[in-house]
């Protein structure tokens, strides 16, 4: 039997993206110069929530891209023999941008890893900054985000669930752990 505990809920999230999308903008003194790009799936939509706060508080529209990452990823046989690969969507130059990867969850950074080689493919950013809203921890990989919402402790085994309105009907995060 699966348990489950959520840890943020709808107004928890929104005021972690405003209060990390101050945080961007304080490091980059406003909006000039600078990408957000979403990580396929929940990272494309809080990176586009990110956008939306950037327009709100600057008045500036910073260009948003969607990234799969999955057959970059050095584990991908692992996790299934017939991936499914997402769109990626990036209409805009990445040279001499200022690129904020934005992701759900950090874990392992094999995710990251990927998306950075991914990114590269598309040109070469003056910088790559990494924006989640929640690290667990047990990193693999010597990968640390810039721009965190929440750190949570997690037991290896247990599973983080980022939901967000666009693709799951309501925001939220839950740890769910398998009953013994």
């Amino acid at each position: 039997m699966t348990t489950g505990k959520t840890i943020l809920n709808e107004k928890d999230i929104d005021r972690i993206l405003t209060r990390m999308t101050y945080e961007i903008l304080e490091v980059h003194k406003g909006s000039e110069n600078l990408a957000l790009i979403g990580i396929q799936t929940r990272g494309v939509y809080l990176a586009k929530r990110l956008q939306s706060k950037i327009l709100q508080f600057e008045g500036a529209e910073v260009p948003t891209g969607d990234m799969d990452i999955t057959l970059y990823r050095d584990d991908w046989t692992l996790i299934s023999q017939q991936p499914v690969v997402q769109a990626t969507d990036i209409q805009f130059s990445v040279d001499e941008k200022q690129v904020v990867l934005v992701d759900d969850v950090l874990f392992t950074g094999r995710t990251i890893r990927a998306a950075m080689d991914a990114l590269i493919d598309f040109g070469r950013p003056i910088r790559i900054e990494l924006a989640v809203l929640v690290d667990r921890g047990f990193r693999e990989l010597p990968i640390q985000a810039d721009y965190v919402g929440k750190f949570v402790k997690t037991k290896r085994p247990e599973r983080v669930n980022v939901l967000v309105k666009e693709n799951d009907g309501q925001d939220g995060v839950t740890i769910e752990s398998e009953d013994v």
